[in-house]
């Protein structure tokens, strides 16, 4: 890997955010084989010092964590809505 006299060479960073996202996602037991493609694409990238190369990677890579993400199940985040919802329910299941 060259680097500028300004650059750092961060090792495996982007191995790490795909590890990260893959976690994140919930998805290493849905599509198994796609998260080592992923993985492998990323390694691949961090190890790379060709231009061309890493441009390949990446944009395969790109293709296979949207895969992911379109596999991925839906996070069920609560908001202020369902925070109210839950609180109507549990004073209407109280005794009178």
């Amino acid at each position: 890997m060259t680097l500028c006299d300004d650059e750092v060479a961060v090792v495996g960073a982007v191995t790490d955010g795909i590890q990260a996202e893959v976690v994140k996602l919930s998805s290493p037991g849905i599509a198994p084989g796609l998260v080592e493609l992923a993985l492998s694409l990323a390694r691949a990238i961090d190890d790379t010092d060709g231009p061309a190369a890493r441009a390949a990677a990446a944009r395969e890579l790109r293709a296979v964590m949207a895969d992911l993400r379109k596999l991925a199940p839906v996070a069920q985040e609560g908001d202020q809505l369902d925070e109210l919802t839950k609180k109507r329910e549990a004073r209407r299941a109280r005794p009178a």
